[in-house]
């Protein structure tokens, strides 16, 4: 029983954010109901994106809606905070937020006052000076880009079909891909996927007409799911006239021109920047002990280290691999050990107000499973190698178990169902992204955005 009231602040709504507070409104479903426990979380964002799926989202297979999983409803006895904290003083026990509510007044944010403190604030973009990059790069880490890379594929096969400029046709039908990890080789493979279904409907684009191209620095790609698979990935995708550029950077996309490290240019409107990410900035606004990473320093008990009632894991945490399976000595970053994390560092902070014994995060790597398209897929699980259909159908079915809500894992069911029963749906809809746009027109002023490539009027 917990013997004194105790405000718990959870900061990020991601995998680690969202399983935590789950399981601690479960595990301390009596404290909540006595008022002696209070769980806050904060997060830029009302929902969790569950992100393995977004591959499958910007393809059409799954509807947007169904790849977020909305945290009211999930965390009915939490209060949810739409906002973002912008440091943390643990020395003081408060954390500096900002909400919708702050910068439509201009303030400098409220303080929020906490006993135990979970961060969970997962990761962004690693980026790099490339010239262009930052004025035509299309990121995909979130259900919002994906749907928009969705869209803007779509847009351009729209503006090839329309042109009789031979170097706009060309620049609009070339797809350039940077980093050959789990999301850019999933987007790359769903996307080309759908774009070559849609040409069937495009009198003249045809699927030899587009170039999709795949740049990683590395010589491999998928590494997580191991050399030989990524090899037998790396032959699928340039079977289907993919180019894979292995040891090769994007040295510059400015004017639209994508200039590679081997000396390769191509005129492109479309450059998807998948290269890794980082820890979220908020660490470096914290008074919390680092690795020379820019990770938290943690304990295998999910603790930060040194740190007495502040907690971490996921994306944010560096925390021992005390199978000794890890790379570094390290838990791999990912979304599996993360949700398994999220659930003993819920039991843990239980463990802890009740003045329990403290258990030791020990999971072994189970493997990986990666979708290269419709029906097509690599696995490594368990130590056995799986390849083409049966890979594909691995991949499905473990993301469709981890899906949080018995609701959310019928919905994509169903959504998967209905696809395999009638056709693609190969609409865009890029202006869902500026909805004021022919307002705006109408009312005699200036549209304040257009969609890059589309300018307004081309439909």
């Amino acid at each position: 029983m917990v013997k004194e009231r105790a405000r718990i602040l959870v900061v990020g709504g991601g995998y680690v954010g969202m399983y935590t507070a789950l399981r601690l409104q479960k595990n301390l479903r009596q404290e909540l109901k006595r008022g002696a426990v209070e769980i806050t979380l904060v997060t830029p964002d009302p929902y969790m994106t569950y992100q393995p799926f977004l591959p499958e989202a910007a393809a059409g297979a799954i509807s947007p809606r169904h790849v977020v999983v909305p945290l009211r409803r999930v965390l009915g006895r939490c209060r949810i905070v739409i906002g973002e904290v912008r440091s943390v003083d643990h020395a003081r026990r408060t954390a500096t937020v900002t909400t919708l509510a702050t910068e439509e007044k201009g303030g400098p944010g409220q303080r929020l006052a906490y006993d135990e403190l979970v961060l969970a604030p997962g990761s962004v973009s690693r980026t790099l000076p490339v010239p262009g990059l930052a004025d035509h790069g299309i990121g995909f880490k979130t259900v919002e880009e994906a749907i928009g890379l969705r869209n803007h594929v779509l847009e351009q096969m729209d503006i090839a079909a329309s042109t009789r400029d031979p170097a706009l046709r060309d620049a609009a039908l070339t797809f350039v891909f940077v980093g050959g990890g789990y999301a850019g080789v999933e987007a790359l493979g769903e996307l080309e996927d759908m774009a070559r279904y849609a040409t069937r409907y495009y009198r003249t684009v045809r699927p030899e007409d587009m170039k999709w191209i795949l740049v990683e620095a590395s010589d491999r790609i998928l590494p997580e799911v191991g050399a030989e698979l990524g090899r037998y990935t790396v032959t699928e995708l340039r079977r289907r006239n993919i180019d894979v550029r292995l040891e090769t950077r994007l040295e510059s996309c400015a004017d639209r021109v994508a200039v590679l490290s081997d000396g390769a240019r191509f005129p492109t409107r479309t450059v998807v920047w998948t290269a890794g990410v980082k820890p979220h900035p908020l660490l470096d606004a914290t008074d919390l002990p680092r690795t020379g990473r820019g990770r938290l320093r943690c304990t295998a008990q999910l603790a930060v280290e040194g740190t007495a009632h502040a907690w971490a894991a996921g994306d944010a945490a560096a925390v021992p691999d005390v199978t000794g399976a890890g790379p570094g000595g390290e838990c791999a970053p990912n979304a599996q050990h993360a949700v398994r994390q999220a659930a003993l560092l819920a039991d843990n902070i239980t463990h802890a107000l009740r003045g329990e014994p403290l258990e030791t995060y020990a999971h072994r790597y189970a493997g990986s499973v990666a979708s290269l398209g419709f029906h097509k897929g690599v696995a490594h699980v368990y130590g056995r190698k799986v390849k083409g259909y049966p890979a594909w159908f691995m991949h499905r079915a473990y993301h469709l178990s981890r899906v949080p809500t018995v609701n959310r894992k019928a919905r994509v069911l169903a959504e998967w169902t209905l696809a395999g029963l009638f056709k693609r749906e190969i609409v865009s809809l890029g202006s869902l992204e500026h909805p004021r746009a022919e307002f705006e027109l109408a009312a005699g002023g200036k549209p304040s955005h257009d969609p890059p490539g589309n300018p307004k009027g081309s439909n």
